[in-house]
């Protein structure tokens, strides 16, 4: 299976930047295809321009400004997000990925005034994130990065396709065993996807 993994952390000697090798290897082990696209790594600006917003609906050429990552986007089968959640939600830079990539005409369409999803070619969906606070914090206040991962994701690719979403809470104050656990259980999944 050909599948992208977005990955979304600044410091390449963090545990996300440890949780993302640990990715890459077990899909790569498991005799997956990986499209390995580390968007600090790419320098992709998650900035949506006035022409961009201006141009959103013209499916011609909406894509023009970020058509290297469309068509990644589009010849996945899989898609993988390694990130953490800060501040109850996703790094600017993957927020801006969604805002500038997941297009009318890429993850979605409108059909008689209304939103069709048509991102098919994703077939599966895993989140490998870490949160700084503890799951309870985040229940409180809603948990919106599992939402956007577990709804408004799922809304976009192929309908009733497997989606996993695999979190560290309390992370800050997580010893090195938990956190060797939590990468070997990714390990696990990921060799499994």
């Amino acid at each position: 299976m050909r599948v992208l993994v977005l990955f979304a952390h600044p410091v390449e000697t963090s545990f996300g930047a440890a949780l993302h090798q640990q990715v890459l290897s077990s899909l790569r082990d498991a005799g997956h295809e990986v499209d390995d696209l580390d968007l600090y790594g790419d320098d992709f600006d998650p900035r949506l321009t006035r022409e961009e917003r201006l141009g959103y609906h013209e499916l011609d050429t909406n894509t023009s400004s970020v058509a290297d990552y469309v068509e990644r986007l589009q010849k996945a089968e899989a898609l993988v997000i390694v990130t953490p959640v800060w501040n109850f939600g996703y790094p600017a830079i993957l927020k801006g990925f969604f805002d500038r990539v997941f297009l009318p005409g890429v993850s979605f369409e409108m059909k008689d005034g209304k939103v069709a999803p048509c991102l098919h070619n994703i077939k599966k969906l895993a989140v490998v994130t870490t949160y700084g606070g503890s799951r309870l914090r985040a229940f409180l206040v809603g948990d919106p990065p599992r939402k956007i991962a577990t709804r408004v994701l799922r809304a976009t690719i192929k309908p009733a396709a497997p989606i996993s979403y695999h979190a560290l809470y309390d992370m800050n104050r997580r010893t090195q065993a938990e956190r060797e656990a939590f990468l070997a259980l990714v390990a696990a999944k990921m060799e499994a996807f």
